[in-house]
């Protein structure tokens, strides 16, 4: 029997202002624990824009990749040092489209690309069609390009954007073709050389751009994208030239910025940075803001907001303790520490790249011993995350925590940092501290769903933070250091102010006006969920990215 999703399909007519038809292109989908095809932040973000489309009952489509190895699991050496283990899934909920594309990669001009598909009645999201090359059929290389999400070959990069982004253009057109194409991120890229090469009119085209880290901009050997079939044909050395401003290299962002009839950045901060980043590239000086944001139905704990609207302070906190015990059960089994619900719990959780600074807490050992060691208003820390698998510079920031924290009946560093694990944390932390540098931090959505259930954020003003902070009122704000000065100049001007915030602000006002704590706390909550859900995000993307 035909499967329904050989075509275009949802389980509902689109409602009038979604018809438009958008295939959303991704990388990565968040959108639940057991479906591993995701990182972090950017998964987050695509899965709950994929599970508010489907809430609004709009004209969308998710198009991803099914990886074997997923990114990686994040278990410990002998020592707790962090160990990536690599190890095969399968999903028997998915089910086969029906389709079948082929593509050309490095010569072989027959790779075989099948879809899988993410039913909406499985997760709540709207259909997202999961791609594949492990078929038999196709020869070990080419089964090998889904193996990891993010791999770290820089050839079988190149294979799997064209994959995601010919293979994935090519499904649509089998579903019946969108009106838009919209790409998060670069990496399905060759979507839009596909397109034009089949006459698909820029106005299709949508972007949106994620990080203002140069090293998260890829740039690849023009004449090896060339050779890949990443342009959906070979193009003469006049025409790549063309395509490359003249250098050897292609940037994905600038030519995803010509190509794209419209391009958001990811906060309002971002769109300003983004700007100026890419100054004198076509399409740059037309970047504008639709800041993230997330699912507050999956995110946000139903008691929690319950209380809230009840304005029960006493409802919330019982709920908060438990939450907050559930999280400990968790601290409990992997570190043996026994943490206290009454004491204040701040989390550090993200992935661990270095201007995220996991370790700035550690700039000053001797006021984090003072800090830590203090039984008046005690505290408990908390840290998790990825690095890359092969980010030596993360993992040691890692390792160093585990190390540090080993013995410290008060601080944990907690592996398996996932989605299950990332709710655990927001719902059961009462601090949420961001310490990027600032304006590298494109929005961050961490501290969005801290704040829907009670997790205070203490933050650099960076990303989506100068959009929500009123700072005493709904969260804590540092001061801004010197984004052009030296590195280590700022991490002395943040760490210091860090020290000042937690010991003169954070902390008293939770042990010592416990009533003005609460406010704080529900002032978050109800901000929050004023302007940084997905239902709003992807309203927006309709409205502004999609006309």
């Amino acid at each position: 029997m035909t499967s329904k999703y050989y075509h275009w399909y949802h389980p509902y007519k689109p409602s009038a202002p979604f018809k438009k038809k958008v295939a959303y292109f991704s990388m990565e989908f968040g959108i639940h624990q057991a479906l591993k095809i995701y990182s972090g932040g950017l998964g987050f973000l695509a899965g709950s824009h994929m599970l508010s489309a489907f809430e609004l009952k709009q004209n969308v489509i998710g198009i991803g990749m099914l990886w074997k190895y997923g990114y990686y699991d994040q278990s410990r050496n002998k020592d707790q040092t962090l160990r990536p283990d690599f190890v095969e899934k399968h999903y028997n909920f998915l089910e086969d489209s029906g389709h079948e594309v082929e593509v050309s990669i490095f010569g072989n001009t027959a790779v075989k690309v099948r879809a899988m598909v993410l039913k909406p009645e499985i997760f709540g999201s709207v259909p997202i069609y999961l791609l594949t090359t492990n078929l038999e059929g196709n020869d070990d290389l080419s089964r090998s390009i889904m193996n990891h999400l993010y791999d770290s070959n820089e050839l079988t990069r190149i294979c799997q954007n064209i994959v995601l982004g010919i293979g994935g253009a090519k499904l649509v057109q089998a579903l019946g073709g969108a009106d838009i194409y919209h790409l998060n991120e670069g990496h399905a890229l060759p979507a839009f050389y596909y397109l034009r090469n089949q006459g698909v009119g820029k106005e299709s085209m949508a972007f949106t751009t994620h990080t203002p880290e140069m090293a998260g901009n890829v740039e690849r050997d023009a004449y090896a994208l060339n050779d890949s079939g990443f342009f959906g044909r070979r193009l003469s050395e006049e025409e790549l030239m063309q395509e490359t401003g003249g250098s050897h290299r292609l940037s994905y962002t600038v030519a995803a910025l010509r190509m794209a009839n419209r391009t958001n950045a990811v906060s309002k901060l971002h769109a300003k940075v983004s700007r100026e980043m890419w100054k004198g590239h076509a399409g740059s000086s037309k970047i504008f803001p639709i800041t993230n944001a997330q699912n507050q139905k999956f995110w946000q704990d139903e008691d929690l907001q319950k209380a809230r609207k009840a304005n029960n302070i006493k409802a919330f906190q019982k709920r908060k303790a438990h939450l907050k015990q559930d999280l400990f059960r968790t601290v409990l089994d992997q570190t043996g520490k026994l943490f206290d619900p009454e004491v204040l719990t701040i989390v550090w959780a993200r992935r661990f790249a270095g201007y995220k600074r996991a370790d700035l807490l550690l700039h000053d050992m001797e006021r984090f011993e003072k800090l830590l060691s203090n039984t008046e208003r005690p505290v408990q820390i908390i840290w998790a995350g990825k690095p890359y698998p092969k980010d030596m510079g993360g993992i040691g920031v890692f390792d160093r925590l585990v190390h540090f924290t080993k013995y410290r009946h008060n601080t944990a560093v907690l592996t398996g940092y996932e989605m299950a694990l990332s709710k655990l944390l927001k719902a059961g932390s009462d601090i949420w501290l961001n310490t990027p540098r600032i304006t590298r931090e494109a929005s961050g959505t961490s501290g969005m769903t801290a704040a829907m259930n009670g997790s205070v954020n203490l933050s650099i003003n960076d990303g989506w933070v100068p959009e929500f902070a009123k700072d005493g009122k709904n969260c804590f704000v540092l001061p801004e250091a010197d984004s052009k000065s030296p590195v280590e100049e700022q991490d002395v001007f943040d760490s210091r102010n860090l020290y000042d915030w937690l010991e003169n602000k954070v902390l008293p006002l939770y042990y010592d006006t416990p009533g003005k704590w609460s406010d704080i706390v529900f002032k978050g909550m109800d901000d929050v969920l004023a302007a940084f859900t997905s239902e709003r995000m992807a309203r927006q993307y309709y409205e502004e990215l999609y006309k």
